[in-house]
């Protein structure tokens, strides 16, 4: 089985190293520091569960798509930001002769309709999304480490198609000792992670600080309540659904168990802020804007968290 992850960042080093781990043939796309590393040094996955290392010759790393063998790979990886989805859909579609006949694209990504972008270009049959809610973080541009875990990675479809023929893919995550699978109802758990993210991600951003914190201000919590509130009332008045009945529901679990459970992480996007590169803001809140737009609801709370990301990004 031949495997390509686009996006060398935690996410896709530590799916790497959990399928090479279970003898598939892996291959990554990066570039510039991340390639040269990846080509010196192979990759790890460290932290939580079993620690991987492999040698630089265990697997391939392109750094184009021309440099790619014809007729090659069965499954097609996306772990990179968002914000390169526009771009990679394009270019995945300009090289299809990389992939072979029966291929299928899984979306390891924050955020929700993800697999908008491609496709424009592949069939829903070809295009399948997943929930990852476990923590990765990139100490080195080589290493992943699993700093979080909570629930397994589920994988699915949000275009109503069947997800059995992934479950080669859901078993050796799994035996690599992430657990992973699949279901029929990704789009529930990608508003429900879209729930914690939104409420976490940019306020944790903004302020500095990691996810416990944002529960120990009244102010910070009266507005993560806003903007949960927000984004259930978009899933009411859209055709979409989530695990919840009500956002009071929802937030009795968030303050409980899922903010506990993470208490110490930073986001991802704190992590963009930091480095000075763009954020995924769109894929969440900027996510929620447009479709609270397009249902005539208000989200006044979102567009101002959205618009304070934004204008932080400006200054890059």
């Amino acid at each position: 089985m031949n495997i390509l992850v686009i996006g060398a960042g935690a996410v896709g080093i530590g799916l790497a190293s959990s399928l090479l781990s279970q003898n598939a043939n892996v291959s990554i796309y990066a570039r510039g520091e991340t390639a040269k590393a990846i080509k010196q040094n192979g990759i790890e996955r460290t932290g939580l569960f079993t620690h991987y290392s492999f040698r630089n010759d265990e697997l391939d790393v392109y750094e184009s798509y021309a440099e790619m063998p014809k007729d090659s790979f069965d499954y097609v990886f996306i772990t990179s930001k968002t914000t390169a989805n526009d771009d990679i859909s394009k270019r995945l579609n300009e090289s299809r002769d990389i992939l072979k006949d029966n291929f299928k694209i899984i979306i390891f990504q924050n955020g929700f309709g993800n697999d908008e972008p491609f496709l424009r270009f592949f069939s829903p049959k070809e295009v399948f999304s997943a929930r990852v809610i476990t923590g990765f973080a990139r100490p080195e541009r080589h290493i992943s480490e699993i700093t979080v875990y909570t629930e397994p990675i589920l994988i699915g479809s949000l275009q109503n198609q069947d997800p059995a023929p992934l479950q080669i893919i859901a078993d050796m995550i799994t035996s690599s000792g992430i657990k992973c699978e699949l279901t029929d109802e990704v789009d529930k758990y990608l508003w429900a992670k879209m729930l914690y993210n939104c409420a976490l991600n940019p306020l944790g951003a903004i302020l500095d600080v990691n996810y416990g914190k944002l529960t120990e201000n009244q102010y910070t919590k009266d507005l993560m309540d806003s903007i949960i509130d927000e984004i259930f009332e978009v899933i009411n008045a859209s055709e979409y659904e989530t695990l919840w009945d009500s956002s009071e529901e929802y937030k009795k679990l968030f303050y409980s168990k899922l903010v506990p459970d993470t208490y110490e992480h930073f986001s991802s996007t704190h992590q963009d802020i930091k480095r000075k590169i763009r954020t995924e803001i769109d894929s969440l809140n900027g996510k929620v804007i447009s479709l609270g737009e397009a249902y005539d609801v208000d989200v006044s709370t979102n567009k101002i968290i959205y618009k304070l990301i934004k204008a932080i990004e400006s200054n890059f």
